[in-house]
């Protein structure tokens, strides 16, 4: 087995010591920190995120898995000059107001950053102000992605998807809606630019908005 190979297994498996050990002795053997990225960590979070959606895997594993990532990912920060310049695009991210749900956020996070975007995470709870403002001290901003759990604060979501949409620097970014109480109809009544099940399918769409 092939050393990516191993971090693939780590990652999946859910070992934040065992996936940072492997990325350290990958970077001492010299492989790139792209190589890494592409070719062991997105096809492992791939690979959780698949399981999730057929199987209905555990979200704990799931979070571990993400923190396995994460570990490598800032060790590969650390190492390589070229990731830390690799830029895929600004991405806003928060749960709406009135919801203080983290998980799936979280989840979305550590795949962008792995995937080369840099994520300005405002949390949870976030108001319709708070996103309007991070837009306008952040006007490099690719895409907006909002998250909402909860049936009750849709009418939230809704709420600042329009004021985004209204707003003078939308022509800048797309705004992506997903959470478990967002239906891909929903995400098209409101206006949102796109829809998403999952981590692994937000930064797959999120890359065709930057290209």
């Amino acid at each position: 087995m092939t050393i990516l190979e191993q971090i693939q297994n780590a990652i999946e498996e859910g070992n934040p010591g065992e996936t940072e050990k492997l990325v350290r002795q990958a970077v001492n053997q010299h492989i790139s920190a792209a190589r890494i990225v592409e070719e062991a960590m997105t096809p492992a979070m791939r690979t959780v995120g698949e399981n999730y959606r057929s199987k209905g895997a555990d979200i704990i594993r799931i979070l571990a898995a993400a923190r396995s990532v994460r570990k490598g990912f800032e060790l590969l920060e650390k190492q390589d000059g070229q990731l830390n310049r690799r830029n895929m695009g600004t991405v806003i991210l928060g749960t709406v107001e009135g919801d203080l749900h983290d998980v799936g956020k979280n989840l979305v996070a550590v795949m962008f950053r792995s995937a080369g975007f840099k994520v300005i995470d405002l949390g949870v709870d976030i108001s319709e102000k708070q996103f309007l403002r991070a837009v306008k001290e952040n006007p490099d901003v690719s895409i907006v992605c909002i998250s909402s759990l909860l049936s009750t604060s849709i009418p939230e979501m809704e709420q600042v998807v329009k004021s985004l949409k209204r707003s003078k620097d939308q022509r800048k970014f797309k705004i992506m809606v997903g959470g478990g109480a967002v239906t891909r109809q929903l995400a098209k009544d409101m206006g949102a630019d796109a829809y998403t099940e999952n981590c692994i399918e937000a930064v797959e769409v999120a890359k065709t908005f930057v290209v």
